[in-house]
């Protein structure tokens, strides 16, 4: 069975960095797309970036681009995402997804099949 495996989430002041990591299991495709994904207490859900296998092509929301970073170990099956000038409005718990069969980079929550568990990150001000 396929598996995602979010973590790397903590409490960091504003300003600070942390990175996540997205392991992927159970799955021999060498061709996916994984977004990263974040739900604030009583806010939707929403997409923050997303990062193609295959060639490497990303996608960010326009609020992280400059401070965010998604990339990919293909070797490991890791997708990471690297935040740096965290603010207080990054708080939310971090989810990571995976599209096998038609793996293209979006934001789009539909288009994803498979979700980790979850990572809280809190940034304090």
């Amino acid at each position: 069975d396929v598996q995602l495996q979010a973590s790397g989430g903590g409490l960091v002041q504003a300003g600070g960095s942390l990175r996540l990591s997205c392991v992927v299991s159970g799955s021999t495709a060498d061709d996916y797309a994984i977004g990263w994904f974040r739900q604030a207490p009583g806010k939707e859900r929403e997409g923050v970036s997303s990062i193609l296998s295959s060639d490497g092509t990303t996608y960010y929301k326009d609020s992280v681009k400059g401070r965010f970073t998604i990339s990919s170990d293909n070797a490991k099956k890791t997708v990471y995402l690297q935040m740096n000038n965290l603010k207080p409005e990054d708080t939310a718990v971090y989810y990571c997804a995976a599209q096998f069969i038609y793996p293209v980079v979006t934001l789009m929550m539909g288009h994803y099949d498979y979700w980790g568990q979850g990572t809280l990150v809190t940034v304090s001000s």
